[in-house]
C-alpha cells in the first residue's frame, strides 16, 4: 500500500505566536463589548438615530486620526505603539465599567468612551497591520492573516459575544468588567513580544539612509503616494463605496434583532454566532480557494456574495433564516478581508505601510460614520430598510467592480 506524503508547512514562528496570543485576548474583550454595548444603548434609548450615532462615533476617529497615526506608526517602535493603544483602551473601558456599576452611565458618557476606544483602535489596528509583514515572509502572509482572523472570530464571536449576552442579563456590569480584564491581559501579552519593530528604512542609490522628515511631511507623502498609485487608489475607492453601504446595514442591527425578529437580549450574542461560524469557515478556506482559483477571482465573488446575502437578509421572515444567511455572508466576508489585507501587504512597501494604511483607512473607514447615520435614518422608515437598501447598493457596486478586482492579479503574481 502506498502512503500519502504530507506537505509540511513552514512554521509562522514564536514571535508571531505571541502577537496571535495578544490578539486573542484583545478580541475576547471586543466580543464582550460587541454584544453588551448595543444592549446597553438599547436600554438607554429606543431612537434608531441615537443608536446609529454610537456606531458612527466608534468609527469617527478613522476619519480624524488615521492619517497622522499612520504616519506616526512609521516613525516609532510598533510594538510599543500597540502597548500604548491597549493602555488607552484599558483606561477607557475601566471608566465605562465604573459608570455602569455606579448607575450614572448615560448616552453622552457612552459616546465619549466610544470615541476614545475608537481612537485607540485606530492606533492598535494600524500598528498591528504594519507589524505583521515584519514578522512574516510574503508567502506566509495569507496563512498569518487567516490564523489571526480565525482566532479573533473564535474567541470574540464564538466565546465573547454569546457569553456577554448571558452576563448582561445576570448583571449589566459583568460583561464590561470581563472585557476590561481582557484588554488588560492583551496589554500584558503585547509587552511580552520580544524585539524592536521600528520601520526598516530603504537605502538610497548611494547606500545611505534617507534624510529625516517631519510628521507633516510623512502625512503629505502618504496622501500623495496613494493618489499617484492609480491601481491602489481605485482599490481603496472601491472598498470605500462598498464599505459605506455595509456600515449602513449594521448600525441599527440590535433594534432589528430585538423588535423585528423578536430575539431575547440574552440570546442576542448567540444569534451573532452565525456570522462567526461563517467567518471561521471562510478564514479556513480562503488561502486554499485563492491558490486554486486565483486571489482576485476569489475576492471578486466574495465581495459580491457579501452584499447579496445582506440584501436578502433584510427580508428574513424569522431569525432562523437570518442565521442561515449570516453564515453564508460570514464565509464570503472573511475571504474578502483576508485576501484584501494580504494584497495590501504585498503592494505597499512596509517602510511606508503605516502612513499609506492610515490614508486609505481615512477613506474606507472614515466615511463609515456617515454610512452608519444614513442607516439610522433609513431605520426610522423601517428597521429592514438599512439591509435592503444598503445591501442592495453594496451588491450593485460589487458587481460593477468585478472586472477591476480581477485585473489586479497582475500586481501580486
Amino acid at each position: 500500500m502506498g502512503t500519502k506524503e504530507r506537505v509540511k508547512l513552514e512554521p509562522l514562528g514564536a514571535t508571531f505566536n505571541k502577537l496571535w496570543s495578544a490578539t486573542l485576548a484583545s478580541h475576547l474583550a471586543d466580543g464582550l463589548f460587541k454584544t453588551a454595548v448595543p444592549l446597553l444603548a438599547a436600554t438607554l434609548t429606543h431612537d434608531p438615530v441615537i443608536i446609529a450615532a454610537l456606531s458612527a462615533i466608534v468609527m469617527l476617529p478613522w476619519l480624524l486620526f488615521a492619517i497622522p497615526i499612520g504616519s506616526l506608526v512609521d516613525r516609532v517602535d510598533r510594538r510599543k505603539a500597540m502597548g500604548v493603544a491597549n493602555s488607552i483602551r484599558f483606561a477607557a473601558s475601566a471608566i465605562l465599567t465604573l459608570t455602569i456599576v455606579s448607575g450614572v452611565v448615560n448616552v453622552p458618557i457612552l459616546y465619549v468612551i466610544a470615541f476614545v476606544i475608537g481612537a485607540a483602535d485606530v492606533l492598535y489596528d494600524t500598528t498591528a497591520q504594519a507589524l505583521l509583514p515584519q514578522m512574516l515572509k510574503p508567502q506566509l502572509l495569507e496563512r498569518g492573516n487567516s490564523r489571526l482572523q480565525i482566532g479573533a472570530t473564535m474567541v470574540g464571536e464564538m466565546v465573547g459575544s454569546p457569553i456577554s449576552g448571558i452576563l448582561y442579563v445576570v448583571a449589566i456590569g459583568l460583561p464590561f468588567i470581563s472585557g476590561t480584564l481582557g484588554v488588560l491581559l492583551a496589554a500584558i501579552l503585547v509587552a511580552l513580544i520580544p524585539g524592536s519593530y521600528k520601520r526598516i528604512l530603504a537605502l538610497d542609490e548611494n547606500g545611505n539612509e534617507p534624510a529625516k522628515t517631519t510628521l507633516i511631511a510623512d502625512m503629505k507623502f502618504g496622501i500623495k503616494y496613494l493618489y499617484e498609485d492609480k491601481n491602489l487608489l481605485k482599490l481603496v475607492l472601491f472598498t470605500t463605496t462598498v464599505g459605506f453601504w455595509f456600515s449602513a446595514t449594521g448600525s441599527t442591527m440590535v433594534l432589528f434583532m430585538l423588535n423585528e425578529l423578536n430575539v431575547a437580549p440574552s440570546l442576542f450574542g448567540f444569534v451573532l454566532l452565525s456570522g462567526a461560524v461563517g467567518n471561521i469557515i471562510g478564514s479556513t478556506i480562503a488561502p486554499r480557494l485563492s491558490g486554486r482559483f486565483g486571489r482576485m477571482n476569489t475576492m471578486a465573488i466574495a465581495i459580491f456574495m457579501s452584499g447579496f446575502v445582506m440584501t436578502i437578509g433584510g427580508f428574513s421572515p424569522n431569525v432562523w433564516v437570518w442565521i442561515a444567511l449570516a453564515i453564508i455572508g460570514g464565509v464570503a466576508m472573511a475571504q474578502w478581508n483576508i485576501l484584501l489585507m494580504s494584497t495590501y501587504h504585498q503592494i505597499i512597501p512596509n517602510e511606508l505601510f503605516g502612513r499609506i494604511h492610515g490614508t486609505r483607512r481615512t477613506l474606507v473607514w472614515g466615511l463609515m460614520p456617515i454610512g452608519s447615520m444614513v442607516g439610522g435614518l433609513l431605520a426610522t422608515i423601517d428597521l429592514r430598510a438599512p439591509m435592503i437598501i444598503g445591501g442592495g447598493l453594496a451588491t450593485l457596486i460589487a458587481l460593477l467592480g468585478i472586472p477591476f478586482v480581477r485585473s489586479l492579479s497582475r500586481l501580486v503574481g
